[in-house]
């Protein structure tokens, strides 16, 4: 059973680094505040919790690999690297500019504890592929975590990576599935139908895993059973709420890239911050 002091910091950073995202959106410029914020809660539990890392070496060579195959939801990985030191938090208000290391997708060459260049969708499931078996082959217990958005699985070049891992066995790779229900202009089930999802990864042999995206102790219990998994890729299916915690734009698929008034910047930032307070 995971303490619940644990369960409770690990709420208060998920709030945390929505706040961050809030703030390197900002106001008057178009962000991916929806798809940055759905997934929050699950890089703060590996970020803070799961993978082998070191802010102060973030190329040392036994650490646990994240890559973000949504690259365009970059903002929640972006605010982590800055609450764990990775990247100085001046940065944020340099978001997607020219002279700022943080660029729209994921850039390995400005920004440190970036694992890979990655937002053209489809692609960031194979890169973990690569990496998983290099890791094999090198003898390391290196573990590779990749987060795919539901509606890249419309892509081909997903299923060709997930019957590869299977093909190799690769029980150190697990793939989490950002499943919010919601793509750029409307409902994936409107747009182009991929569910259901499971049934899919699993006629590929992969080991499947259902949980609320959103509930820590969930996400904390399902990674540690997935460690005991041998032989088999695994993947876990997470539920989520496309803009979660900015109550205006929940399951609201205009936030997908959004341009955030004053009024509704001011609103987020309050309605964050007074749930940040409860924890003080």
């Amino acid at each position: 059973m995971v303490p619940n002091e644990i369960i409770e910091n690990l709420e208060r950073i998920a709030l945390k680094l929505r706040l961050d995202i809030l703030e390197m959106v900002g106001i008057g410029k178009a962000g991916h505040l929806g798809g940055s914020s759905s997934y929050a809660d699950i890089v703060a539990v590996l970020y803070f919790h799961k993978m082998n890392i070191d802010p102060k070496n973030p190329k040392y060579e036994d650490r646990d690999r994240f890559l973000l195959s949504k690259g365009h939801g970059a903002l929640a990985q972006y605010a982590a690297l800055v609450e764990l030191g990775y990247i100085p938090r001046e940065e944020m208000k340099k978001t997607k500019t020219l002279s700022g290391i943080l660029q729209g997708h994921p850039d390995r060459n400005k920004t440190p504890g970036i694992e890979a260049n990655t937002g053209s969708l489809g692609q960031g499931l194979s890169i973990a592929v690569g990496m998983a078996l290099g890791l094999r082959l090198d003898g390391k217990k290196n573990k590779v975590y990749v987060i795919v958005g539901d509606g890249e699985l419309a892509e081909g070049q997903i299923w060709e990576a997930v019957m590869c891992a299977n093909y190799y066995k690769l029980d150190n790779l697990v793939a989490i599935v950002d499943n919010n229900g919601l793509q750029a202009t409307g409902p994936i089930e409107e747009r182009f139908n991929i569910y259901p999802i499971a049934p899919k990864f699993e006629a590929f042999g992969w080991y499947v895993r259902e949980i609320d995206g959103h509930n820590i102790r969930q996400i904390i219990e399902t990674l540690d059973e997935l460690d005991n998994i041998k032989g088999k890729p695994k993947v876990i299916i997470a539920k989520t709420v496309k803009g979660k915690g900015f109550s205006f734009a929940e399951n609201n698929p205009a936030f997908h890239n959004s341009v955030l008034t004053e009024e509704q910047y001011l609103r987020a930032k309050r309605e964050l911050e007074a749930q940040i307070a409860k924890w003080s």
